[in-house]
């Protein structure tokens, strides 16, 4: 098993953030990261997800969304090929702090017989993407909106 994550604190408020994060036919005017995505916003839910860091490869997969919490969380279950080759449970968690601000954690663990095999690319890129991500969730959603 292997483990990836990384955290902001974001000046918005919980919603705000949610909204952003759950439009996902605007990820590509934002995300660097989840590069395109489509899907319901419900557990259960079959997702479309094209994803890779700056300047790393961009892979596409269909993950099932395991649990939602409006303005909490939203997680998935990704699966290269077969399950226990190469298995991903990806949250998004946003913990509010304030009325004014929260932390955004985007957290995977991943599983499978490949994971040791690809531990150094997930430690840089992914995390990397992670980074970025969130990075760019905390401009967007701090810019004053209309």
């Amino acid at each position: 098993m292997k483990e990836v994550s990384a955290e902001i604190e974001i000046e918005a408020p919980a919603d705000r953030v949610w909204q952003i994060l759950t439009d996902f036919a605007k990820f590509p005017e934002w995300n660097p990261f989840i590069r395109q995505m489509s899907g319901e916003v419900r557990t259960g839910a079959q997702l479309q997800v094209q994803l890779g860091p700056t300047g790393g490869r961009v892979m596409s997969f269909k993950p099932k969304m395991v649990n939602v919490e409006t303005n909490r969380e939203m997680s998935w279950l990704g699966r290269l090929l077969i399950p226990g080759l190469f298995n991903g449970e990806h949250s998004f968690t946003i913990e509010a702090l304030d009325e004014k601000g929260v932390r955004f954690v985007q957290h995977e663990k991943f599983t499978g017989l490949l994971v040791p095999f690809m531990a150094k690319s997930l430690d840089r890129d992914t995390k990397r993407g992670f980074e970025e991500m969130n990075q760019a969730l905390k401009e967007r959603a701090e810019q004053s909106f209309d």
